[in-house]
C-alpha cells in the first residue's frame, strides 16, 4: 500500500501525463490533493490505484475501465468538475484554475477583478485568422 504522499506524488504525475501540464503547473493550481481526494471517492481505492499503477502507459492500452478513469481525471483537472453521474463542480476554485483557461491563455469568467476604470478601456480585439 502506498503512503499518502506516494500516493499524491503519483498522482501528480499521472495528471502531468494526462493533461500534458507539467508537475510544477498542476502543483500550482493548490488543488492536487483536493482532486486526488475526489479522485479516490468517486472512483473507488481499487480503481484509483489500479490507474496509478500504470502511470507511463499509454492510454490507448488501457482497458475501457481504467481508460474511463483516465478521462474522468483529465476532465477533472481541465474543468474543475467531475464528470459523474452526477457531475459536480469540486470548488469556485477549482473553476477558476481549470486548465482549459490555461490552455486558452485566458482567465476564468468572473473569476478576476478587472481593475479599478477598466470600463473606461478599449476592448481588446481578437484578430480572427
Amino acid at each position: 500500500m502506498r503512503t499518502s504522499t506516494e500516493e499524491t506524488n503519483g498522482f501528480t504525475a499521472l495528471s502531468a501525463q494526462l493533461t500534458g501540464f507539467d508537475d510544477a503547473c498542476m502543483r500550482a493550481t493548490g488543488l492536487v490533493e483536493v482532486y486526488r481526494t475526489v479522485a479516490v471517492e468517486q472512483l473507488g481505492t481499487d480503481l484509483f490505484e489500479r490507474l496509478l499503477g500504470e502511470q507511463g502507459r499509454p492510454t490507448g492500452e488501457l482497458n475501457d475501465d481504467l481508460l474511463g478513469a483516465a478521462r474522468a481525471v483529465t476532465f477533472l483537472w481541465y474543468t474543475g468538475s467531475w464528470p459523474g453521474p452526477p457531475p459536480f463542480v469540486v470548488s469556485p476554485a477549482s473553476y477558476a484554475h481549470g486548465l482549459a483557461w490555461k490552455a486558452a491563455g485566458l482567465v476564468a469568467p468572473a473569476t478576476a477583478p478587472a481593475g479599478q476604470g477598466s470600463w473606461a478601456e478599449r476592448p481588446t480585439e481578437w484578430e480572427v485568422r
